[in-house]
């Protein structure tokens, strides 16, 4: 790995960490297009690589903060894990057996509704306040 690629790496982990410890989010959303367009990997390596990377430190910090301030549901959390570990390898499954256009369409489409809904609620809300 040259100096180039381990600085686009770093910059990739350290965004979708700040945005992961800031509003939950970051590893499909950013990392997955972010790996795709700037390291140049596939969507499917994109997304093996953004759970790999997940995996031991989905954020052990920042669910210390969340804990320490009273904002963490641990038997909530608990039951997702479970569903979520049953639910991570059927989906992987399911996506390594499609066209990998059809996967990157289909991420494509879900971050789609969810941005246009996103903005659509906040509108509103911001109007009725």
């Amino acid at each position: 790995m040259d100096a180039q690629a381990l600085i686009v790496l770093l910059l990739i982990g350290a965004a979708a960490g700040c945005l992961s410890g800031f509003i939950g989010i970051g590893g499909g959303l950013l990392i997955v297009p972010a790996l795709m367009y700037f390291m140049g990997m596939s969507q499917m390596a994109a997304q093996g690589t953004s759970l790999a990377l997940m995996l031991p430190p989905i954020g052990a910090l920042a669910v210390m903060n969340y804990w320490n301030a009273g904002e963490l549901d641990y038997r909530a959390a608990s039951v997702m894990v479970v569903a979520f570990v049953i639910g991570g390898y059927f989906g992987s499954k399911v996506a390594l057996s499609l066209d990998p256009l059809k996967v990157r369409l289909a991420f494509g489409l879900v971050m789609l509704f969810v941005a246009i809904r996103m903005i659509i609620q906040t509108t509103k809300s911001l109007w009725d306040a």
